[in-house]
């Protein structure tokens, strides 16, 4: 849990993700594509890995990745930054993190 707090409290837009997760490739993807460079931690290249997918579900995510947090926030899953995106209010949030 520590290091997940540490690593949230760094960086503006962090994405906790598995090299392997093809959604997780597709939210990364989609940042980029918004003007935004997270922070992506491969939790399945991290010895502590199977402790921080059991930090992040106990912090609230459904699916232990992608695991997306904005501003320190978690934001969710696929699904809740895919719902975001779709209404319009993705890139709101990301406004503070855009690279000039």
């Amino acid at each position: 849990m520590d290091k997940v707090t540490r690593l949230v409290s760094e960086k503006g837009i962090v994405i906790f993700s598995k090299s392997s997760c093809c959604m997780c490739y597709a939210v990364i993807i989609l940042f980029k594509e918004l003007g935004v460079k997270p922070l992506v931690h491969e939790i399945d290249e991290d010895p502590e890995g199977r402790e921080i997918e059991k930090a992040l579900m106990r912090l609230g995510c459904n699916a232990p990745v992608p695991a997306v947090f904005i501003g320190g926030t978690l934001v969710g899953s696929t699904n809740e930054v895919m719902s975001l995106h779709l209404k319009g209010s993705l890139t709101p949030l990301l406004q503070p993190y855009k690279s000039p």
